[in-house]
């Protein structure tokens, strides 16, 4: 079964600095047919205006991704970590027993386009942790790429929850074929582009929902740059 979710349907706040999108109820946005998949809980499509930001605040016992798409995202943690993610790099921050972070971004005049995900992790209490990884684009032309796992397999980043990020960059009438396992679903966001699945074109920002789909085909329309969650 395949389930479109319009990038025109999500949940939206414009606070001036922060233009959301929200694929899933989050904050002010409330919608009980949209609170996420298996443990996928928050895709946010975020777009921080230039010196804008979030101002240190808490989390804790959530799995929370930031991917850029354009600009730098400057971080800063409890932990002591402090560093620019930009374009291809995938942050992964596991808040655990509670952390505190600020996100900022840092250009005067260019405003940074980001997605912000969090996975409802497997174990609470844990001791929170960082990893912030580069994972180049031209690696993923055409390829999954696996970004985020339970095990770090294939260089990674390891998180405390079974589900699988990957990533692919797609040219026109380009395919790619993905195939679940017989217990698993997932989630398709389309970041950039366009492409077709089945009998569904998918637009930037569209997610598509995927149960007892076994085999997934892609087919770029225009060039597109996708993340799919392999999830229990």
């Amino acid at each position: 079964m395949l389930r479109l979710r319009k990038a025109d349907d999500r949940g939206h706040a414009n606070h001036g600095w922060l233009d959301s999108y929200h694929s899933f109820s989050f904050g002010g946005y409330s919608d009980p047919r949209h609170m996420g998949v298996s443990n996928l809980r928050v895709i946010n499509d975020d777009t921080v205006a230039p010196g804008g930001g979030f101002p240190t605040h808490g989390h804790k016992d959530m799995e929370i991704i930031s991917y850029v798409l354009e600009g730098a995202l400057e971080h800063k943690d409890s932990m002591g970590n402090g560093s620019v993610i930009r374009a291809g790099d995938v942050q992964c921050m596991s808040a655990g027993t509670g952390i505190t972070h600020s996100e900022y971004n840092p250009s005067a005049s260019e405003p940074v386009h980001f997605l912000q995900i969090w996975l409802q992790p497997n174990a609470i209490g844990v001791a929170p942790s960082y990893d912030q990884r580069h994972f180049p684009l031209e690696d993923r032309r055409g390829r999954w790429v696996a970004l985020v796992s339970p095990d770090g397999r294939d260089g990674s980043i390891a998180t405390h929850q079974d589900a699988r990020m990957f990533g692919a960059l797609l040219a026109p009438g380009e395919t790619l074929g993905y195939r679940f396992e017989e217990d698993r679903q997932g989630y398709l966001h389309l970041a950039r582009g366009q492409l077709r699945v089945g009998g569904i074109t998918l637009r930037q920002g569209d997610g598509l929902k995927l149960q007892k789909h076994a085999l997934l085909e892609l087919v770029g329309i225009e060039d597109a740059e996708v993340l799919l969650f392999d999830l229990p």
